[in-house]
């Protein structure tokens, strides 16, 4: 049967009473999904419609019957609970910032656009998968509560990710569930004519159409573009159909409105960035449309253009393996990209080498983080260990460098406090600090002051919230049970599963199978013996989908739904279908411990873990992501150490033999060890230590500070700089690289002179001098380094700092350089000179990867 498209649309609207105005008002803003209290109001409106909805204000307004509303207009009580979350919004959004008060009189002449493919801000938006969406939601409204002036793009997916279900057999089923974007909090653009907003995307053979939808995030503009437009042929109208959906060519086709569109959308809005954050690979066309937007604007080269532009984008990586970035055969870019390439200049030879590992490898797939490196000053992963296996897997873009100087940073990951902590922690730490935390959840002093909360009253909270998941999963799992048309006697047994004072673990994400969801299954009746244990009984409840196209994925899930059936231990093992913000809030603030068992280091940060934190639970995790560097003895449990065996499948049976350990020896008995009222303090101390020292670090607040203070802000200077006097800054800088890169090869390092005897004793100083031919360039081209460090097995320098060196004489071509080297600490040290270029106004190694070292010889 044909579908029938609509040719025109209108929208009805019910009126509310007067005095019901500003619930309209509260719904157009995300703000009420991380305010309790909006929350709180919405529920109050109609507890049992507010669920149906799935916490969709706008459909609960819309779907509220003219008697309630009606009642809800004369109840005082709830008019002034109105009232006071009006106010609130409005207090939020006039408040002070730290932006304004760290940059004082920027705002004005400051944007940053942040590109990301999902965005995960709420149950009732479905346009996120996972973790990268969840951090992009968590990114926006810390931005929010900073003031930062940035505004997020992506794309609004008429059916977004998928609903899962499981068939009697524990079979993930997929079902798409179309959205109706008029009964989301979002608002369609429109112009001054009143027509949509409308940007345009230059495919092959035809022109793509995509409007513009606006989410507001507290201060945040988040803006989304949709191809669904009755102009488009049938297979562009579904471009921004499905996430992660389709072929190579869909990708390619929704990367490029994502890119390209998003950047035409920002300008046609008046909105055009100084600095543009591509959050993963999938944003990195836009490198393409900046430059063609800029020289047209300031009518100069596509070399300037790219001199200025790259010196204002950020890249953000998010992938720990070479599989998991998106690749696109030669032939594919030549078949999309090659009027946006040809139209700023550039030969298509010349642009497939910039998404090349090997640029003159012309059979390599076209890697689009790579591309996004290569237009970006600024590239981060998302962890220290991240940054390092990055760093490692990319340094063959620059060969001459050690790998830990390939121009990779590390801004490892948070999450949005308020967005996650549980309402019953709030209202404890109300009672016992006051309402100020709330403004700054990654204070340090906060937590320091919640740790000091009364015994009693911590254990209590972590009880009830126990409680609270486990009503949230026999709620879930009777539904399940009802779709399936169970018996009475299934239905019962869904509403009994779990014990409420019972241990109880979590363990959500990505079905994928680096994740090792069935690594505590290694051992079967070993595990059994730890579930059903009399004395201290463990109960564990999984979530999580897997990718459609994943049947290993799927395979897991079946794998734990048999376990579950077939072993007896319903009561204390569930999985909880179609897992999403709703579900994954539930467990965090629910479980006493998050499981996170990835195969090191494949886990780029991970931010799940980090949500239990300020909800009082502890991490139980392999050392990789966030772990890596948040763990110590105290605060929760490290499974295996950092040493990898290279056989896969024993470095699995060494991790599921250290987490049985771990449970048997360690949690279960500090959790059941209890005083005489029933209280473990031993677990309540591990618990103070958590929220203390680890809730300020992994928040969204420290990550949006240091991404403004370490990218956004340096990337916004230099941009706005290098466009001074007609670009007279980027002229000069790109005349010097071409300059440098031609006189190059006439570098070199003579004889290295050293006043030391070979031992020396702390406290003494020797000065290290070296004749440096610099051909034609001068002193201020150059660096010359000292690289002092530690000697290691085989020469190698370990812990090493570059020391810029000295110029103090010149004889022709020829410089010398020295250093004075101060021997603080015994041990043996190294050093080996190198020299590097130096220009203010060009990023070295990104733009110009160039170093000649002192022959190992000398």
């Amino acid at each position: 049967m044909k579908t029938l498209k609509f040719a025109q649309s209108f929208e009805v609207v019910a009126d509310l009473p007067e005095h019901m105005q500003s619930l309209q008002r509260l719904a157009t803003n995300f703000r009420w999904s991380w305010d309790h209290a909006t929350q709180q109001l919405f529920h109050e409106v109609d507890p049992q419609l507010w669920e149906q909805v799935e916490h969709n204000p706008i459909q609960l307004i819309r779907r509220l019957s003219a008697d309630r509303a009606a009642r809800l207009a004369k109840d005082k009580l709830f008019l002034s609970r109105l009232k006071l979350a009006e106010d609130s919004l409005q207090s939020y959004l006039d408040a002070p910032t730290w932006y304004d008060e760290t940059y004082p009189g920027e705002r004005d002449n400051t944007r940053i656009a942040y590109f990301c493919a999902e965005f995960g801000l709420n149950e009732c938006l479905p346009i996120y998968s996972g973790g990268l969406g969840l951090l992009a939601g968590d990114h926006l409204k810390a931005a929010s509560d900073l003031g930062i002036p940035l505004v997020g793009i992506g794309l609004l997916y008429s059916r977004g990710y998928f609903r899962q279900s499981l068939t009697d057999d524990g079979w993930q089923q997929e079902r798409y569930v179309e959205s109706n974007f008029y009964g989301l909090p979002l608002q369609l653009l429109r112009g001054e004519d009143d027509q949509p907003i409308v940007v345009t995307v230059e495919f092959p053979d035809r022109i793509v159409k995509v409007q513009v939808w606006l989410a507001v995030v507290g201060r945040i503009n988040l803006y989304l573009l949709d191809s669904n437009l009755i102009e488009n042929a049938p297979q562009d109208q579904t471009i921004t159909d499905t996430l992660y959906g389709g072929d190579e060519h869909m990708r390619i086709r929704q990367e490029m409105v994502l890119g390209i569109g998003g950047l035409k959308a920002l300008q046609k809005l008046g909105l055009t960035p100084t600095v543009c954050h591509m959050n993963e690979g999938h944003a990195a066309f836009l490198s393409i449309e900046r430059l063609r937007q800029f020289m047209s604007e300031q009518n100069v080269d596509l070399k300037i253009a790219r001199q200025v532009t790259v010196a204002g984008n950020v890249f953000t990586t998010h992938t720990p393996v070479p599989a998991g970035f998106d690749v696109f055969p030669p032939s594919l870019l030549k078949q999309y990209l090659t009027p946006s390439v040809e139209e700023i200049g550039m030969d298509m030879t010349d642009f497939l080498t910039m998404g090349r590992v090997d640029p003159e490898n012309q059979q390599e797939p076209f890697n689009m983080a790579i591309l996004a490196m290569q237009s970006a000053n600024y590239v981060n992963g998302v962890s220290r260990l991240h940054a390092d296996v990055s760093r490692e897997m990319f340094q063959s873009r620059w060969p001459n460098y050690p790998v830990e100087e390939v121009p990779i940073e590390a801004v490892t990951n948070g999450v949005h406090t308020m967005s996650w902590i549980g309402g019953r922690m709030c209202e404890l730490l109300d009672r016992n600090l006051g309402l100020g935390w709330r403004d700054n959840p990654a204070d340090p002093a906060v937590w320091r002051e919640a740790s000091e909360v009364p015994d009693a009253d911590l254990w209590e909270l972590r009880e009830d919230q126990r409680s609270d998941l486990i009503r949230f999963c026999r709620k879930r799992l009777m539904r399940t049970a009802t779709r399936r048309n169970a018996g009475r006697a299934a239905l019962i047994q869904a509403g009994n599963v779990l014990d409420p004072r019972a241990l109880t673990i979590g363990f959500a994400r990505r079905f994928a199978t680096y994740k090792r969801a069935s690594l505590m299954f290694t051992d079967p009746e070993r595990l059994k013996a730890i579930l059903l244990n009399a004395e201290r009984p463990v109960q564990i409840v999984f979530a999580g989908k897997s990718h459609p196209r994943d049947d290993g994925g799927k395979k897991l899930i079946q794998d734990i739904q048999h376990f579950i059936q077939r072993e007896g231990v319903s009561h204390r093992m569930v999985f909880i279908e179609d897992y999403d913000i709703e579900v994954g809030r539930a467990m965090v603030q629910g479980v006493d411990v998050w499981l996170n068992n990835p195969r090191r280091p494949m886990e780029a940060s991970g931010t799940s873990g980090m949500k239990v934190v300020p909800n009082g639970g502890l991490n139980c995790s392999i050392l990789d992501g966030w772990w890596a560097e948040g763990y110590k003895p105290g605060l929760g449990w490290a499974i295996g150490d950092e040493n990898v065996h290279p056989d896969a499948g024993h470095q699995d049976w060494l991790d599921s033999q250290s987490l049985y350990h771990l449970i048997e020896q360690e949690i279960a008995p500090t959790f059941y060890n209890c005083n005489e009222l029933g209280i473990p303090l031993g677990w309540l101390k591990m618990m103070r230590a958590s929220m203390r020292e680890l809730a300020p670090r992994f928040s969204t607040a420290r990550m949006v500070r240091e991404y403004t203070t370490r990218f956004y802000m340096p990337a916004h200077h230099r941009f706005h700089d290098l466009q001074q006097n007609n670009m007279e800054r980027a002229r000069v800088a790109l005349d010097w690289r071409k300059r440098v890169r031609a006189e190059w090869p006439k570098v070199s390092i003579g004889p290295v002179s050293h006043t030391h005897s070979g031992t020396t004793r702390v406290g003494e100083e020797f000065e290290v001098s070296v004749p440096v031919n610099l051909g034609t360039l001068s002193p201020s081209d150059v660096r010359v380094q000292l690289v002092l460090g530690t000697v290691g097995s085989n020469r190698e320098l370990t812990s090493y700092v570059p020391e810029d060196m000295t110029h103090v004489s010149q004889e022709g071509t020829v410089h010398r350089y020295t250093f004075t080297v101060g021997c603080s600490r015994p041990g043996h040290r190294g050093y080996i000179v190198r020299v590097i270029p130096h220009h203010e106004d060009v990023h070295v190694a990104s733009e110009l990867p160039l170093v000649t070292w002192q022959t190992l010889a000398d």
